[in-house]
C-alpha cells in the first residue's frame, strides 16, 4: 500500500490520489489528510468524493467520514451503471467531478453519477467553467465526458443537482504550447447566471454588459453573451468568461457532444475550438460591475501571461497530462501544481517541469504518458 502524506497538499491532492489509485490499480494510504489546513481532515464533500470513487470503482475504503485524517482505499475496476450521492451542504460537485473525471481512461462501460450540493461556489470551479471550459479541452484529447446541470446551488444552502457521465476512452498526447504572439484570444463568450431574486436589479445582465465593454473596448471581439436566471435555495452570482483561441478543433465521432444536453456519445464529426476561462463569483453586497471586473482583470492576467491555459485548469490538467503525455505551457507553478507532480511521481509517473530562462514566470509541463492509458 502506498503512503501519502496528505499534509503535502489540501482536497486536490486527496481527490487526485484517489484517482490516481484507481487508475493504476495502487492501493493507498493517505495520512494526516489536509493537515496544513486550518481545520485540518477531511469536510463533508471531501469524504463524499471518496466514497463515491470507492462505489464507482469497487473499492473498499476505510476513514472516509467527515473529520477523518487517514483514509485507507484500495480500488477495485471501475464498473458502469447509474450513482447517486448528496454532498449534504453546499459542497463543490465541480469539485467532486473532478476526482472522477481520470477514471474515464479505465471506465470499461459508461457511466452515470447524479450529484447534489453547490454548483458554483467559492474556492472551487464554477459551474460553466467546468461545462463551457475544461470538459471540451479535454474531450478534443478524447477523453469522454459531460455534464448535465439540473438546478444551481450557490452558499450556503447548496441544493444544486448535476449529473456527470463518463465514457471508456482513449486520450490523445495533450498538445497546448503557448500560442505564439500573433494567436491572440480570438472570440470571447461571456455567461452571467444569478438567482430568480436578483433579477429586478439586472445583475446577470450588469456582469455581462460590464465585461463586454471592459473587453470590447481591448480590442477582443465578444461573439456571445449568455444571461441566465435560475432558481436556487440561496441567492447568488457567477460570471464566467471563456475566450476561443485561434484554430478549429475537429472533434472526434465518439466524443461526447457539448451541447446536446442528453450525455450520450455523439453522432458524426463536431467542431470546437481550445478555450481558456475566468470567473468571478457574486457576494453580498459587492456591486455586479465589480464582480464583473475580477473576471476581466483575470482574463488579462491570462492574456499577458506565458501560458497556454489558465492557472486554475494548469492546475487540473496535471494527472490528465501524466496520463497521456504530452506537453502543457502554464502561466505558474502554483502549489497545486508542485504537489500534484510530487504525487504523480510517487505513483510511477513522470512530469518534467521546464522553467521559463531567467526565472521569469511560467513554465513547460511534459510528459510521456503512461503505457496502459
Amino acid at each position: 500500500m502506498l503512503e501519502i502524506d496528505g499534509s503535502a497538499g489540501g482536497g486536490q491532492l486527496l481527490r487526485s490520489a484517489i484517482a490516481l489509485s484507481v487508475i493504476t490499480d495502487m492501493p493507498v494510504r493517505i495520512e494526516d489528510v489536509r493537515g496544513a489546513r486550518e481545520q485540518p481532515g477531511l469536510k463533508v464533500q471531501h469524504a463524499t468524493a471518496v466514497r463515491a470513487a470507492a462505489a464507482i470503482a469497487n473499492a473498499t475504503v476505510e476513514g472516509a467520514t467527515s473529520g477523518s485524517r487517514t483514509v485507507e482505499f484500495e480500488p477495485g475496476r471501475p464498473s458502469g451503471g447509474r450513482h447517486a450521492v448528496d454532498i449534504g451542504t453546499a459542497g463543490s460537485l465541480t469539485l467532486l467531478f473532478e476526482t472522477l473525471i481520470p477514471m474515464a481512461v479505465v471506465a470499461d462501460a459508461p457511466l452515470r453519477l447524479r450529484a447534489t450540493g453547490g454548483t458554483d461556489v467559492t474556492w472551487s470551479p464554477p459551474f460553466a467553467f467546468l461545462s463551457r471550459v475544461k470538459l471540451p479541452l479535454l474531450r478534443r484529447f478524447g477523453l469522454g465526458a459531460a455534464v448535465d446541470l439540473e438546478r444551481r446551488g450557490f452558499y450556503p444552502e447548496g441544493g444544486g443537482a448535476a449529473t456527470l457521465s463518463l465514457f471508456p476512452s482513449r486520450v490523445d498526447p495533450v498538445r497546448l504550447p503557448k500560442p505564439d504572439a500573433t494567436d491572440d484570444v480570438a472570440t470571447v463568450h461571456v455567461y452571467a447566471v444569478a438567482s430568480e431574486s436578483l433579477a429586478d436589479a439586472e445583475v446577470a445582465e450588469r456582469m455581462a454588459a460590464t465585461v463586454d465593454e471592459e473587453l470590447t473596448r481591448e480590442g477582443h471581439d465578444v461573439r456571445e453573451r449568455v444571461i441566465e436566471y435560475a432558481s436556487t435555495a440561496s441567492p447568488g452570482a457567477v460570471v464566467t468568461v471563456r475566450g476561443d483561441l485561434p484554430g478549429t478543433v475537429r472533434e472526434p465521432a465518439d466524443a461526447v457532444r457539448p451541447t446536446d444536453g442528453v450525455s450520450e456519445p455523439g453522432e458524426g464529426v463536431f467542431e470546437s475550438r481550445p478555450a481558456v476561462g475566468v470567473s468571478a463569483l457574486g457576494e453580498p453586497g459587492k456591486p455586479s460591475e465589480e464582480v464583473a471586473r475580477e473576471a476581466v482583470d483575470r482574463f488579462r492576467e491570462f492574456a499577458d501571461s506565458f501560458g497556454a491555459v489558465d492557472r486554475h485548469l494548469g492546475d487540473q490538467l496535471v494527472v490528465p497530462l501524466a496520463l497521456a503525455g504530452g506537453e502543457v505551457a502554464v502561466p505558474t507553478v502554483t502549489e497545486h501544481v508542485a504537489s500534484s507532480v510530487d504525487l504523480i511521481e510517487r505513483f510511477g509517473l513522470e512530469i518534467e517541469i521546464e522553467s521559463r530562462e531567467g526565472g521569469t514566470d511560467g513554465a513547460i509541463l511534459r510528459s510521456p504518458g503512461i503505457d496502459s492509458v
